[in-house]
């Protein structure tokens, strides 16, 4: 169902893929927007290996919103890991692309763990998460995205 990599010689592992998924910060979220037209837009996220989940938050309101209630398939891409090696003009770069289902969750006490863990990825303190959930927990709207398939890749940018 899902294409596999074009250019076998560029995969990496599993392994390096997920942990792409574990260090970086943002991603971009794919979505099937207003009229068919793509709407793709960078959130911070939480990437769950051992449940193969991704979860980011937003309003409970707006075109992400509204695309994932109509259509829940999305993509989620993530890259980094610049480095160079050959030569200094041309860096490698990794990049992960996630093919899956996106859920709303519901508001109730796990809803709330999950934003505290996704939280702990962000702010340097418990006091700061506390404080923040308890101001406007309520109007955040917890997204789980369903890891169907994923692949990576490293190219060198030149």
């Amino acid at each position: 169902m899902f294409r596999a990599l074009r250019r076998k010689k560029n995969a990496i592992t599993d392994e390096a893929a997920k942990e792409l998924l574990k260090e970086s910060r943002r991603g971009i979220l794919a979505v099937i927007g207003d009229e068919g037209y793509p709407y793709a837009v960078p959130v911070n996220y939480l990437y769950d290996e051992a449940n193969l989940k991704i979860y980011f938050h937003g309003a409970r309101s707006g075109h992400k919103y509204d695309s994932i209630k109509a259509d829940d398939k999305v993509c989620f891409t993530v890259f980094g890991r610049e480095t160079f090696r050959d030569e200094e003009w041309a860096p490698y770069l990794q990049s992960v692309v996630v093919f899956g289902r996106c859920h709303l969750l519901d508001y109730d006490e796990a809803s709330i763990e999950l934003l505290k863990n996704f939280a702990r990825k962000y702010y340097p303190n418990e006091e700061l998460i506390t404080d923040e959930i308890m101001s406007s927990g309520r109007a955040v709207q917890m997204f789980e995205i369903d890891i169907e398939y994923f692949s990576g890749k490293e190219v060198q940018e030149k």
